[in-house]
């Protein structure tokens, strides 16, 4: 690959962006939702599905690949893309956060963390550098360094300690990427909720310099209004001729509330969670298909959707196979939550773009505000 990571901003409406990321493997509208492929899959989805949805992008993770069926395999293989038949960009976190969720015995050292497997109880050590090889191997296009996140809420001194630790290894991870052309390196800025210790974070990082910047240590238990109280200030401490990533994020809401104060990139598992359970986020909020009272109902999920499960399927059907437990009902409340979500992220681009971002983002709060219609 010869051609370099850019991003443009096109247009802005307050502190909002919309612009392109271009890579290799395609462009990348902002602001952008990329849906989860934890393991090389979204799950319940094809990648064409996927993409028809409006994906621009995939996330990856690290910590679950390089376990199984591990990186090395992956690269024999021809690389990540082409393992799971995805030839658009593909980002990849750097495995830190589910080491310190999901490992078993794990120990945090300097060096990295060393940790149990929570498949088979193997052992295995994580550091900057090895984050960059595995990465590398799986051949993501954004890759992230590797940092740690504590939980909120947490005081000062441990968000000091772990911010200044992360950023120390954010240094090992750019060296250990080298250059790299038509892959970037993200930088993730910590800090917790403490305004001087996230502007200390966004200074080492900024020093070091990155192709992109995160801001992480979010959407990790602090609800909505310390993330936005955060998200004030946060992202105009980061440069702005790079992307900025808000990491885990999530509801409808939190979205528009993070695009407003200024995010290019989200992610969440929540749309194809929430697909596997039987919810279903529409223009009007959540609906819980399981629910009796669509047993009956003949109408569209959403009469304004175009997707699959809204165009082909009535809610009396989605709610018999989500109550049979059928892998359809995944398949299209997943392909419905996806769409959904992208069909978002078009309608925020455009009113950034045309300077109406204030206008719809009202009629998005009053529109949920008057909730599902029940059937008649």
């Amino acid at each position: 690959m010869t051609q370099r990571f850019s991003f443009q901003v096109q247009a802005t409406d307050g502190a909002a962006r919309t612009g392109t990321i271009s890579t290799p493997r395609g462009e990348i509208r902002t602001p952008a939702f990329m849906p989860v492929g934890t393991a090389g899959t979204v799950k319940a989805m094809l990648p064409d599905s996927v993409r028809a949805t409006g994906a621009d992008i995939l996330l990856g993770n690290t910590y679950h690949l390089m376990l199984r069926p591990t990186a090395e395999r992956i690269a024999r293989l021809g690389g990540l893309h082409r393992f799971m038949n995805w030839e658009r960009p593909i980002l990849t976190d750097s495995g830190g956060f589910q080491v310190m969720s999901l490992a078993e015995l794990r120990k945090l050292t300097e060096e990295g963390v060393r940790f149990r497997s929570h498949i088979d109880g193997s052992t295995h050590m994580l550091t900057p550098e090895r984050s960059m090889e595995i990465q590398r191997l799986l051949g993501s296009d954004i890759v992230m360094c590797f940092d740690e996140c504590p939980a909120l809420p947490a005081d000062e001194a441990r968000l000091a300690q772990s911010m200044r630790l992360s950023m120390r290894w954010a240094e090992r991870s750019r060296v250990a990427f080298g250059d790299r052309p038509g892959h970037a390196l993200f930088g993730i800025m910590q800090g917790g909720d403490n305004r001087a210790l996230r502007e200390e974070s966004a200074e080492a990082l900024r020093g070091i310099g990155f192709d992109g910047y995160a801001i992480g240590g979010l959407a990790v238990g602090e609800g909505q209004e310390t993330m936005f109280s955060v998200l004030d200030y946060a992202p105009g401490f980061l440069p702005a001729d790079r992307p900025r990533y808000l990491m885990g994020v999530g509801k409808p809401d939190d979205i528009v509330g993070a695009v407003q104060r200024g995010i290019d990139m989200m992610d969440c598992v929540l749309p194809s969670r929430s697909g596997r359970t039987g919810q279903a986020w529409t223009r009007r909020g959540q609906v819980n298909i399981k629910n009796a009272r669509h047993a009956d109902d003949p109408r569209p999920l959403d009469e304004a959707c175009t997707c699959p499960a809204c165009r082909t399927y009535s809610r009396a059907y989605l709610h018999h196979v989500v109550r049979s437990g059928e892998i359809i009902a995944s398949m299209l409340l997943t392909w419905h939550n996806l769409h959904y979500f992208q069909e978002l992220m078009a309608g925020l681009r455009g009113a950034v773009a045309e300077g109406r971002l204030d206008a719809f983002v009202a009629d998005f709060h009053s529109t949920r505000a008057g909730g599902d219609i029940p059937p008649l």
